[in-house]
């Protein structure tokens, strides 16, 4: 009976479940599926939570200068009583005979607090100072992959419209050449033209089909794209509200070859620096450890002793204790392993020191390269856009030609075949103006993610 009633609950449960409405499509400019990718991100949320982390480790080292107070309690009840034997001539024996005796009561309970405060340590101060460090390179680290969500979610938006404009042109190329194809049938069979330009227009058609379906294909797979980098699940239905030409445009920013910034504000150098600066305090930690260590406590207990549980009874006696103490260490020597150890994080240090040159000579030559490639994107947008005008031109003029028996089948397919070129051209030429303008505001490391710190 129990079976069934579990078995009926779970169909109920399945069939309410699958009545359910599904999430209705969501319509998302760029801007706001950027603002919904850094939060939901995975990557994001990851680094979020190293931030988290770092913010818990500062506080774990400042608090170990902090005092620290401890209490135990200890419950003790022999079983059997040790016994311990004396020389028998104590109490009036034998001289070498011994005498068994047990010590103490059976049942003991004490009960202690210690306070601790760490009064001065090197290692201490040191790693109070880095922990600032830690945290900066926890933040950083976000800035850092943020940016790169931020770049992938315009990547794969860009993506998404680029699919959708070259599904919506073959769309319309593939119903112009079908109509071009059944005129031209018609007036074949009229004895007006040859097989041969009807042969060669359904060639044409057919391969239209055939990239129409692979670019709905790929469109699905950019949408799906898409919910990764924004952390949506990918059936999650998004509709995306801007349109390639018109984001080609916002990003159309001559202005930003002309922008320049030291190339300390670079998030890959400041991670460098970080990474020189916490290289630096570890030979500071490995040197602090050689200096004296102090440490100060004092506690305070109570025990209780008796043959039999009296221990909550208004006549149990307590006795008290307290002891005041100063621990001091002195590191005198180590037969060379503190050297070899702040050696080696001396070392560590000069080679984090060259890592940081690298970062900065390196990111000089990729804020010129983006440059170039942001520049070049620009000229090729315009340049598209001027082909894809001639090659429409040249297309229509060929197609009026065509059926007025002026222009063969070969004209006209190569004609279209230069007008498609120029439409997925022009499409690519926008989706790397987006791309570039990214690729180089990354390199930049825009200053309103360093302002936000």
């Amino acid at each position: 009976m129990k079976h069934l009633i579990y078995l009926f609950s779970s169909l109920l449960y399945i069939q309410t479940w699958a009545q359910e409405p599904p999430a209705q499509p969501l319509p998302l400019s760029l801007e706001e599926a950027i603002a919904i990718g850094l939060e939901n991100n995975y990557s994001s949320l990851k680094s979020e939570k190293e931030v988290e982390k770092a913010l818990a480790q500062k506080w774990e080292i400042i608090s170990q200068g902090l005092p620290q107070i401890s209490a135990n309690a200890d419950y003790q009840n022999f079983l059997k009583q040790p016994v311990t034997l004396i020389p028998g001539e104590i109490g009036g024996g034998e001289p070498g005979t011994f005498v068994p005796v047990r010590f103490g009561t059976k049942q003991n309970l004490s009960a202690t607090a210690t306070w601790q405060q760490l009064i001065f340590d090197g290692s201490y101060i040191v790693g109070v100072q880095s922990a600032r460090t830690l945290l900066q390179i926890s933040k950083n680290a976000k800035i850092k992959t943020d940016l790169e969500v931020r770049k992938a979610i315009i990547n794969a938006y860009g993506n998404v419209l680029m699919a959708r404009e070259s599904v919506e042109i073959l769309e319309n190329n593939l119903e112009n050449v079908t109509k071009n194809l059944n005129d031209t049938q018609k007036i074949f069979e009229n004895g007006l033209t040859e097989e041969e330009d009807v042969e060669q227009l359904k060639i044409t058609r057919l391969s239209l089909e055939n990239n129409l379906n692979r670019n709905r294909r790929m469109l699905s797979i950019s949408h799906q794209l898409l919910n990764m980098a924004m952390g949506l699940p990918v059936e999650r239905k998004i509709i995306p509200t801007d349109d390639l030409n018109t984001l080609a445009l916002q990003f159309y920013d001559l202005q930003l070859l002309e922008e320049s910034i030291p190339v300390e504000e670079n998030i890959d150098v400041r991670i460098a620096q970080n990474s020189a600066e916490a290289a630096r305090i570890y030979v500071r930690l490995e040197k602090a450890k050689a200096l004296p260590s102090l440490t100060g406590f004092i506690n305070y207990g109570t025990n209780g002793n008796s043959d039999s549980f009296t221990f909550f009874n208004d006549d149990q006696v307590y006795y008290q204790q307290s002891i005041l103490g100063i621990s001091l260490n002195v590191p005198v020597f180590s037969s060379g392993m503190r050297n070899a150890r702040t050696k080696q994080k001396q070392l560590e240090y000069d080679q984090a020191m060259l890592d940081l040159e690298e970062t900065r000579n390196q990111i000089s030559l990729e804020i010129d390269a983006a440059k170039s490639d942001y520049r070049y994107s620009l000229e090729n947008f315009e340049t598209q856009q001027e082909s894809l005008t001639l090659a429409e031109r040249i297309e229509n003029k060929n197609q009026i030609k065509f059926f007025e028996g002026l222009a063969s089948s070969f004209e006209l397919s190569e004609a279209q075949r230069q007008l498609y070129t120029a439409q997925q051209n022009l499409l690519q030429a926008m989706l790397e103006v987006i791309n570039a303008k990214v690729e180089l505001e990354n390199v930049l490391s825009t200053k309103k993610y360093s302002e936000e710190e």
